[in-house]
């Protein structure tokens, strides 16, 4: 079991490299085997994950520039590993739920390169090798938007690129600043992650890094106010990639949030939270309020998306074990529901052509079982009680309760926000008289329900049963903020020291 992490992250590409031998009328059966298979060695990550040790696990570390201190050094614990499945889970069910038909080989094989480079993402603890998973997701999303986009795709891919890839690189100066501190401090080069947290950086300088992290992290997730490239993605992208985008890609960067800068940076972190809780909760109202003017139903869900990770940010910097633990419960909750909703707009898409909320209505009469299941999808996305999005929603909330109570009380408005743009747009495209154009329209059947059914099975269990997550997730989260919280009082006591000695040095002269 010791390189089944391995196994994991390169397993896809292999796979893909094969595709490119596969006949194209055999790619889509071959892709469904390929992500069902990966599914299954995540599931067998997980059977052999000691769920109540707070200890990175499967850890494999490989020499690649040994004098520069830059290693092959992966593993997982408790906040990773549901992240991990998480990937693998709709990637298969993305495939499976797959209605594309132009180029549909170099699609599947352009899908398995980028699970390789996301499940790359959360298994790295190496600094270097994070960011060199994390720069490759651009490159397969880029050819998806560009190549099998709509009207707009090229603009949306080069928008989508600049904005990404300018943040990253503002990290990437951050990343070898830090090593050169490292090295400095210690004498020997070092990108462990372990190695990072294991030296008390001035405040100042913890200010300047957690700026530079931000930028690479802000920009992907996207937080207002860096978020425009997001829905003009979403609008322009087909619908798996969509489905990739929202469910997984946006949530690699509240992830570095947690992994990288509370751990490395605790004092910044805690000096910026106002900052942070700021634009989350503005985050929270203003994209809403776009949301509820959209006539599109794809980008409706877009800014819908951007909202709901405000709700995440501030979980993740309330700084307390329910704010993070639920910050991570809602990363993979709201993977699972924004990537049902982005299929179910794919399904209507792909019957009439069109994703205006107008051009739909009375779908109910015809298409009852879906419009059974895009409901509960959406009860899901407002947080509804027994659905996997409000453990998540109620968790962030209540940990930045602690900090916060009129703060978190302003974002509590999300709840209702959400409930009035979702119900308005299931209001009109569901209900009210059948439009003759519609009336032909079949209900859905086979893959599509597989799919579909799939991902509601799993909002109902996860909603009902979050234990399952949450257990081993609290145990990780718990060890993650001890370590904060010892650096950020070693700082302190540091800088408390030096002042006295700076005091006495006065005195003595």
């Amino acid at each position: 079991m010791e390189h089944i992490l391995t196994m994991l992250i390169f397993f896809p590409a292999v796979a893909a490299i094969l595709g490119f031998l596969i006949d194209k009328d055999s790619m889509r059966q071959f892709a469904i085997v390929v992500t069902f298979v990966e599914f299954v060695l995540s599931m067998i990550l997980y059977y052999n994950f000691d769920v109540n040790s707070a200890d990175v696990q499967f850890m494999v570390n490989i020499p690649i520039i040994s004098s520069y201190g830059i290693n092959y050094l992966i593993g997982v614990d408790g906040i990773s590993l549901f992240l991990i499945i998480m990937i693998t889970f709709m990637t298969m069910i993305a495939v499976i739920g797959l209605t594309e038909k132009r180029d549909v080989k170099n699609l599947i094989i352009t899908m398995l390169f980028l699970e390789m480079t996301m499940v790359g993402v959360f298994a790295a603890f190496d600094v270097i090798l994070f960011y060199i998973f994390w720069e490759l997701t651009i490159i397969p999303m880029f050819y998806i938007i560009g190549f099998w986009g709509y009207n707009k795709r090229l603009y949306a891919a080069v928008k989508f690129f600049l904005y990404t890839f300018t943040g990253s690189l503002i990290m990437l100066v951050g990343i070898l600043y830090f090593g050169y501190v490292y090295y400095q401090a210690t004498g020997v080069w070092s990108f462990a992650l372990y190695d990072w947290m294991n030296i008390n950086l001035p405040f100042d300088l913890q200010l300047w890094l957690f700026i530079a992290f931000f930028f690479g992290f802000a920009v992907k997730m996207p937080m207002f106010p860096f978020h425009t490239w997001l829905p003009l993605a979403h609008g322009q992208a087909p619908t798996i990639g969509s489905i990739v985008l929202a469910a997984i890609l946006l949530k690699m960067e509240t992830y570095g949030f947690i992994r990288f800068s509370l751990g490395l940076f605790p004092d910044a972190s805690v000096y910026f939270v106002p900052l942070l809780a700021t634009l989350g909760i503005i985050a929270i109202i203003y994209t809403a309020m776009i949301a509820y003017a959209q006539e599109d139903m794809k980008q409706l869900i877009a800014y819908s998306s951007i909202s709901h990770m405000g709700i995440i940010t501030i979980g993740v910097f309330a700084l307390n074990v329910e704010g993070v633990s639920g910050a991570v419960f809602l990363m993979i909750g709201h993977g699972i529901v924004s990537g049902a909703l982005f299929m179910c707009v794919g399904l209507l898409y792909d019957r009439t052509g069109t994703k205006l909320i107008k051009k739909f209505g009375g779908l109910a009469s015809n298409m009852p079982l879906f419009a059974t299941l895009y409901l509960i999808v959406l009860m899901a996305s407002i947080g509804l009680p027994l659905t996997v999005g409000f453990v998540g929603e109620f968790l962030s909330l209540l940990g930045f309760f602690k900090y916060s109570p009129i703060l978190a009380s302003i974002a509590v408005l999300t709840i209702v926000l959400s409930a009035v743009y979702m119900l308005n747009m299931y209001k009109q495209s569901f209900f009210g008289r059948l439009k003759i154009i519609n009336m032909s329209l079949k209900d859905i059947y086979g893959r599509e329900l597989v799919a579909l059914g799939s991902l509601v099975i799993l909002i109902i269990f996860l909603g009902i049963y979050p234990k399952i997550i949450l257990d081993p997730l609290n145990v990780s989260v718990t060890n993650h903020l001890q370590i904060m919280e010892s650096k950020a009082i070693k700082i302190e006591t540091k800088d408390k020291l030096n002042e006295l000695n700076s005091i006495k040095g006065a005195l003595n002269e």
